[in-house]
């Protein structure tokens, strides 16, 4: 799959992070039930790459790795089994890390600019971000015009409510959220809430 595939595969991408490694599998298998196959399991905690290793033996689901700042983590990720990054911004050195891993990444932007810079180095997919903060669709709308040929994954601030909103966009493929993994369903082992939540998000469709 290519890297379009994957983010027009889920309208939502729900934006992982994993407190305790016991709850890798059964969240991930309870998304998947739920429709939602494309799972970013972040850095953010010491268990990101041991759950993406867990993760991505769950049948059905298509695991990257988020929140990759530093070039080391690409390789890494790759051999827990991502198939796909996310960045929260673009430097020169994730741009080498992302080539010579061949692991596809979808970087960070937020202004005109940064998304120029990122398509001069042949990144027409991209992760607006933080996305309400950066102007959320009224930002989309203007760069849809000169920049017609980058497609986006606004993240940060979306919610159930206001995803319909950026998925009707042209340039839009999904949105990001972190609200399909409530932090006290996870502690509480309610994996049927969250398929519900779930459920909720697959259909959000363009």
């Amino acid at each position: 799959m290519t890297l379009l595939d994957i983010m027009r595969t889920s309208a939502v991408i729900p934006v992982i992070a994993i407190d305790d490694p016991d709850h890798a599998v059964p969240l991930a298998k309870a998304l998947v039930a739920g429709g939602i196959r494309v799972l970013e399991v972040t850095l953010r905690t010491q268990h990101g790459l041991g759950a993406i290793r867990a993760m991505s033996q769950v049948e059905g689901a298509i695991v990257g790795v988020g929140t990759l700042t530093q070039p080391e983590e690409f390789a890494a990720a790759r051999d827990a089994g991502a198939v796909f990054g996310v960045s929260p911004g673009l430097t020169d050195a994730l741009i080498g890390a992302a080539k010579s891993s061949g692991l596809p990444l979808l970087p960070g932007v937020m202004t005109p600019s940064e998304v120029m810079k990122a398509r001069e180095q042949g990144f027409k997919q991209l992760k607006l971000f933080p996305a309400v903060p950066a102007g959320g669709v009224g930002m989309l709308n203007a760069i849809a015009g000169p920049l017609s040929d980058v497609v986006f994954c606004p993240t940060g601030g979306i919610s159930q409510d206001t995803a319909p909103a950026f998925l009707s966009r042209k340039n839009v493929a999904c949105v990001g959220g972190s609200w399909l993994t409530p932090k006290d369903a996870m502690q509480a082992g309610d994996w049927d809430r969250i398929t519900a939540i779930a459920k909720a998000a697959s259909a959000l469709r363009h």
